[in-house]
Order: structure tokens, then C-alpha cells, then sequence
């Protein structure tokens, strides 16, 4: 079979045709979205005014360091996408188009525009309330309603070598070989996470995968999606807020407010799920594992410079001596030290 890269828009062209996906004499408008690392990302633009986005898994990614993962994951995103259609509030997950396990890709309805990427307005100092408790209650539905239906769900989802190869490995063990300091913490964080299954975990929920239409939050790119310690999507989230309070210095107690309310929406949608009860002092050590792994992992924040990753990186070291029970504390903490 011949290697299709979806980057190529005649190579992507003659295969939408080939597979009956568009009309023979049709010509889209291709545009190849940047951005991501994992991925080969197209917008296709159709006559009808059909806007799809097409998502193909890399076997390397676009990453400084060697960084491998199984393009089979782009299939665990399909599932995700049906999946999560059921259990998120309507209108915040992209619907499906069609999916190809011989070309590792699937396309997906595009979100219509005017758009905005949330990581962007957070960057440029726009917090607003609203978009905080949608952040919040999002993902409370979701690990809700998956936890309630565990014994379907779970074993669609229970494959999590994607998670160990673009999270628990890049993040929390190589991490730990970079920072010697953390690595009984991380090493014991890992083992952890691995016994832990109680919910569909996104893996990836963070600012960047949102954009905000009409003032509602659409969630994206669900590959790193299974069936584990939702503490995780707490901790991988949190640390995106906590990470721009750092940043952007005039705005720190607003980020560190919205750290708060961000964990209280959560835990109010979540409600008494059987596994609430001891949530919260794993999230916090998600929290410092994932702060001290986008300064010092593979995968860092582009956007702190070496000052203020030395300053996280400190912060972070200083906490896991000992570790706050409560997330309030947390959030407090991080921000003053």
C-alpha cells in the first residue's frame, strides 16, 4: 500500500475521491493546521460548505527528542469521539465523520468559526468566569457518567499503552531521570496511576485542546483516552492554570482563583461517585508531578522561559517534601512561593 500523508494535497485529494468520501470532480480547499506534535492535522473545506478536520498519527513526533508512539492510537480517538458524545453536554465534542485503520486516520466535523483556542486567550490575560466552570463541569460529566457505566466502558478503553508512551513515560519517568530529587515521588506516582482504574480518563485535557464557540467550550484530540485515574485529568489540567499564574505575573491571584473554582465545579458535578472520597490527594500529586514535568520532561511549556522553569522547578521540589492534603492549599502554596 502506498504511504498516504495527509499533508500533501494531492496525495490527500485522489484518496478522498478513491474512497467515495468526496464527489469525483470535487475539489476542496485544504489548508494543513499547525500546532500539534503528534499528528498530520487538515482542514477540508468543502463546496457543500461541509468543513471537516482530518487527524493522521504520526509514529514519531514533532518533538526536539526522540519521541515514539503507536499511530493505532489515532483509532483510540474514535472511540473517544463516540464515547464521549454520550457523556459530555450536548454540542462539545465533534461529531465523527469516518474513520481508516489503514492510513491511521479519521476526519471529524470541524468547529464552525469564529472560533478561539482557549491556551490563547488565557495567554493574552483573558479569564473569564463562565469558561472556568464549563472547564470544570466538562470533564465532572464525563468522569461521572463513565464511572456509572464502568462495565461497559472499561474494557473498550482498557488498552493504555498510548497513555504509557505519551504520558506516564514522557512526563513522569523521564522526568524523573532528569530530576533525581523527584524520582522516588514520580516512581511511586507511576506505580499508582497504573492500579487506579475508575473512569474514562481523557489524558490530554488541557486549554489548548478547547476552543470556545459562542462562548461554549468544544473539546478536542482525545488519543491519549482510557479507562484509569481520573486524578490524572486533574493534575494534567490544574497544571496548565497554575503554570500561567507563574507566567503572567500581574494576573497570578486570578489564575490562582480560577485553580479553585476550576476544582470546586469539578468536584460539585462529580458528585459521591464511590472513588470521590480519596480523590483529592492523589490530584495534588498529579498536580506536582505534571508542574515539575512541563518544566523538566519532554514535553515543556513553550511559552515560560528559563527563568521562571528554574522558579516552577523549585517550587515544585519544595512541595513534594511535603505534599498538601488539600488543593487549596496546593494552589495557594505554589503561587507564593
Amino acid at each position: 500500500m502506498t504511504t498516504l500523508d495527509i499533508e500533501q494535497p494531492d496525495q490527500l485529494c485522489d484518496y478522498l475521491r478513491a474512497a467515495g468520501h468526496i464527489e469525483p470532480g470535487e475539489q476542496p480547499v485544504l489548508r494543513t493546521l499547525t500546532g500539534g506534535v503528534s499528528n498530520r492535522t487538515v482542514l477540508v473545506e468543502r463546496a457543500s460548505g461541509e468543513t471537516w478536520v482530518l487527524k493522521q498519527a504520526l509514529a514519531k513526533l514533532r518533538v526536539p527528542v526522540d519521541w515514539f508512539s503507536d499511530p493505532e492510537r489515532v483509532h483510540h480517538e474514535a472511540q473517544g469521539l463516540r464515547w464521549l458524545a454520550q457523556f459530555a453536554p450536548p454540542e462539545t465534542i465533534p461529531a465523527l465523520v469516518f474513520e481508516d485503520h489503514d492510513h491511521h486516520l479519521l476526519a471529524m466535523q470541524a468547529v464552525p468559526q469564529p472560533h478561539t483556542n482557549w491556551k490563547t486567550m488565557l495567554l493574552a490575560g483573558q479569564l473569564v468566569e463562565a469558561h472556568v466552570e464549563q472547564f470544570g463541569r466538562l470533564l465532572g460529566l464525563i468522569h461521572r457518567r463513565a464511572s456509572a457505566c464502568r462495565i461497559e466502558v472499561a474494557p473498550i478503553f482498557e488498552d493504555r499503552s498510548i497513555f504509557e508512551s505519551l504520558r506516564l513515560e514522557p512526563y513522569y519517568s523521564y522526568t524523573a531521570a532528569q530530576v533525581p530529587a523527584a524520582a522516588s515521588f514520580l516512581q511511586t506516582l507511576i506505580e499508582d496511576t497504573r492500579t487506579r482504574r475508575l473512569t474514562l480518563v481523557h489524558g490530554d485535557y488541557s486549554p489548548k485542546n478547547i476552543l470556545v464557540y459562542r462562548e461554549r467550550l468544544i473539546l478536542l484530540d482525545h488519543e491519549v483516552i482510557h479507562f484509569g485515574d481520573p486524578a490524572f485529568d486533574l493534575g494534567f489540567s490544574l497544571t496548565h492554570l497554575l503554570s500561567k499564574a507563574h507566567h503572567l505575573s500581574a494576573k497570578r491571584q486570578a489564575f490562582a482563583g480560577a485553580a479553585n473554582h476550576y476544582w470546586q465545579t469539578y468536584c460539585q458535578t462529580l458528585g459521591d461517585v464511590p472513588w470521590a472520597a480519596d480523590l483529592e490527594s492523589h490530584a495534588v500529586r498529579h498536580t506536582l508531578g505534571c508542574l515539575l514535568a512541563r518544566v523538566a520532561g519532554r514535553s515543556l511549556l513553550e511559552y515560560l522561559d528559563e527563568a521562571v522553569r528554574a522558579r516552577q522547578r523549585r517550587t515544585v521540589l519544595a512541595l513534594m517534601q511535603s505534599p498538601p492534603t488539600h488543593m487549596a492549599d496546593l494552589v495557594d502554596e505554589f503561587v507564593v512561593l
